[in-house]
């Protein structure tokens, strides 16, 4: 059996600790005692033996699951999507529409997971025309190539193909574009905990500046 971590990703790190920690309790209690993997996913973890990583970040998923010898992924969502043990939230019903990352745009195992998990809470989805594997960029990564009032544009554009002004985001920097394209961001890890989703340090500089700190610090 792979040795099994958790990498909760920067960003979320950065975003609600605490959070981290309910999650890695739960999986600590459900899966069996995981370290924590608290580097980035732009740089090697170098395991010398085959380790799966779970991962809450649609960028950790692909790097973790592509670039390192000795690594394999799986998504959180995939995780909870099939388990018994996460106790659900009830929404009633609540409608909301759905943003999908760009770095799980050719893994349709992500998008059903976490749609099974939007069900499994009572939520009714309400799709973009651009969804799945046909869902374009929050903007984001657009930032560092052209200037940042552009990128801002570009978010707002993409916030305008939401059908809704509740939005599902499973990428912290999606509730950062979304927020700025003035709808609401409901990201999937506050909805599991019932929480709020606050943008916090929004603006696209601030933000990277912020992520690249912490990068650089671990």
């Amino acid at each position: 059996m792979n040795h099994k971590v958790f990498a909760p990703g920067c960003a979320l790190i950065l975003y609600k600790p605490e959070l981290v920690e309910k999650l890695h309790s739960i999986l600590n209690k459900n899966l069996g005692e995981m370290d924590q993997l608290l580097t980035c996913c732009r740089r090697d973890p170098q395991f010398v033996t085959p380790s799966e990583i779970i991962n809450v970040c649609p960028g950790c998923d692909k790097r973790f699951g592509n670039d390192y010898q000795n690594t394999s992924t799986i998504s959180l969502w995939e995780i909870l999507a099939e388990s018994d043990f996460f106790p659900f939230p009830d929404y009633k019903g609540l409608n909301m529409s759905i943003l999908d990352a760009c770095p799980t745009r050719e893994k349709e195992n992500v998008h059903n997971a976490i749609r099974t998990i939007l069900r499994k809470m009572n939520i009714t989805l309400i799709e973009p025309k651009n969804t799945r594997t046909k869902s374009t960029c929050c903007g984001d990564s657009f930032y560092g190539s052209i200037p940042t009032e552009k990128v801002k544009e570009q978010m707002k554009k993409r916030a305008s193909e939401m059908p809704l002004e509740d939005v599902v985001v499973y990428c912290i920097s999606c509730i950062k574009s979304i927020y700025i394209g003035g709808k609401k961001p409901r990201y999937l890890v506050d909805l599991l905990f019932e929480e709020e989703t606050v943008p916090k340090t929004y603006e696209p500089e601030a933000w990277h500046n912020e992520l690249n700190i912490y990068i650089e610090s671990h």
